[in-house]
């Protein structure tokens, strides 16, 4: 049975947003144990050509509720810039997007699939339709700075394991 276009989108979003939060509840509670600043790990890249730590997190935000959000205006664009954010803004960005998402329906989610919309980057707008800019630019996207925000951390000698990243799993039959 093929999944709804709700399942698709909100549930792994949602997902991978709360595990997101605990992993920076964890990430923060070491920190502190640790004798580390916030404001380090805000900064901090794994390698000097990546974005810090901030725009991870600020990704993961913008390619779940801001994908939403752009699928239903027919237009997305990268996030926007948040100069001076700190460790707890990061924090409350994910808050918000994981209540924003809580509004979300089967039946609103419904009426956003097979619509037309672009990803505008400057001058240049890429055409999808909101199911291959869900499964092919949207999501993977949201995967990989969730990822990068979890080994950010883990880097940075966080006690994390594969189940802070996965999260609350839906499990059953």
């Amino acid at each position: 049975m093929q999944k709804s276009f709700y399942e698709e989108s909100v549930s792994c979003y949602q997902q991978v947003l709360k595990s997101t939060a605990g992993i920076l509840k964890k990430g923060a509670d070491y920190a502190e144990q640790s004798g580390r600043l916030l404001s380090e790990i805000v900064d901090f890249r794994l390698h000097e050509t990546m974005l810090p730590f901030s725009f991870q997190v600020i990704s993961v935000c913008h390619h779940s509720l801001g994908a939403v959000r752009g699928m239903r205006e027919g237009v997305f664009t990268p996030p926007p810039s948040r100069p001076g954010i700190n460790y707890g803004g990061l924090s409350d960005l994910v808050d918000e997007a994981i209540e924003g998402l809580s509004t979300e329906t089967q039946q609103s989610m419904e009426k956003l699939t097979k619509q037309p919309m672009i990803f505008r980057l400057g001058e240049t707008e890429i055409p999808f339709t909101t199911d291959n800019f869900l499964a092919t630019f949207s999501k993977p996207n949201f995967y990989f700075h969730a990822t990068t925000t979890y080994s950010i951390l883990r880097t940075l000698g966080t006690p994390l394991g594969k189940r802070d990243f996965l999260g609350e799993m839906s499990i059953g039959h």
